[in-house]
């Protein structure tokens, strides 16, 4: 009917809603058009908030460090950054609901070095390094070892001499198996020469809770979660995992000098986004961040938490992470570490 209708009209009229129809989708077309030019291009972008994955609970240092550059992300791009925790299973609940998400730039996730402890420990449901591509690396801290100020320890060579004497019988809290405070505890073991038993919690936030309330007596964690409790006295402070002291703690050794030669571990945290996420999204993500890091007050503030700010380019920041995958893994290896 709509085509013999269309036939009978005068030649070279058409029917007033068949032009409007025709102009609508022309229009339609031009929109879709437009905002596929503007989403390449990056221009658009972000149109609506950004989700930032933690893959550990509120309290942890990728907590902390997310919610820091997510509130200076979010007045670069006019859109609110929303942190998302979604931690378990070692962190591998919010890898995967990261992996999955759409690739649009407004889903993002905040790794660190336990991200690449996991290929070692775990059969994953998605591929570590073909799953996402890098966007930029924040900083890196060194990790610190703390026990409970009732364990009666004033040094790092007091504690191993007291766990030398009570083999067994000591423990430490970490954020879950093959987590950074899992593996870092695990290196100093080995490299003690002694038996601490790990207990493992949902997160360095309540891992650290724990030794404060005396649940567990040692703590070998990041710096920036663990350096308020000791400056309110909660949490007494050993020793570092630096190569180097700390300006802000000029009096607290290095564990390698205060009783085991060699010991460094350092956390770092960096910035993910999902594998196909158009590369005008992710270049304009890094140049933001990268001039977040760069900035005055955040670097102040990594200084201040006893760790430092750090830049490097999506393809140096790739590398970097391939090359940590292959040094935490071996120390999962030697420490014979399996997942449960």
């Amino acid at each position: 009917m709509l085509f013999r209708n269309i036939r009978s009209s005068r030649p070279g009229k058409l029917p007033s809603l068949w032009i409007l129809g025709l102009l609508l989708c022309v229009g339609i077309a031009s929109i879709a058009s437009a905002q596929t030019r503007s989403t390449r291009s990056g221009q658009a972008y972000p149109t609506k908030p950004i989700r930032l994955i933690v893959p550990f609970p509120p309290g942890g240092s990728n907590d902390i460090v997310a919610r820091v550059v997510g509130a200076q992300l979010t007045e670069r791009l006019g859109k609110t950054v929303v942190v998302d925790n979604r931690g378990g299973a070692g962190g591998r609940i919010g890898y995967e609901t990261a992996a999955t998400s759409q690739p649009d730039g407004h889903t993002l996730l905040i790794i660190s070095a336990a991200y690449t402890f996991t290929p070692a420990l775990h059969k994953l449901n998605f591929d570590p390094v073909k799953s996402f591509v890098p966007v930029a690396m924040l900083g890196r801290g060194p990790n610190s070892l703390g026990v409970f100020p009732g364990l009666g320890v004033n040094s790092v060579k007091e504690l191993v001499a007291l766990a030398k004497a009570k083999p067994g019988q000591l423990h430490y809290a970490s954020a879950g198996i093959g987590t950074f405070q899992h593996l870092g505890s695990e290196l100093f073991r080995i490299m003690a020469g002694i038996d601490i038993v790990n207990v493992p919690f949902k997160g360095g936030g309540p891992a650290t809770i724990a030794v404060i309330a005396g649940q567990a007596q040692i703590t070998i964690g990041t710096l920036i979660q663990s350096l308020p409790h000791v400056r309110t006295g909660r949490l007494k402070l050993l020793g570092v995992g630096g190569a180097q002291r700390l300006a802000i703690l000029p009096d607290v050794p290095t564990i390698s000098e205060a009783g085991v030669p060699g010991y460094e571990a350092y956390n770092w945290w960096g910035i993910l986004a999902p594998a196909g996420t158009p590369a005008a999204i992710t270049k304009r993500l890094h140049g933001e961040i990268t001039g977040i890091v760069a900035s005055q007050e955040v670097q102040k503030w990594f200084a201040s938490e006893g760790a430092e700010a750090v830049s490097r380019t999506p393809e140096e920041f790739r590398k970097f992470i391939a090359a940590e995958m292959v040094k935490w893994g071996g120390v999962v290896k030697e420490a014979g570490i399996r997942a449960e």
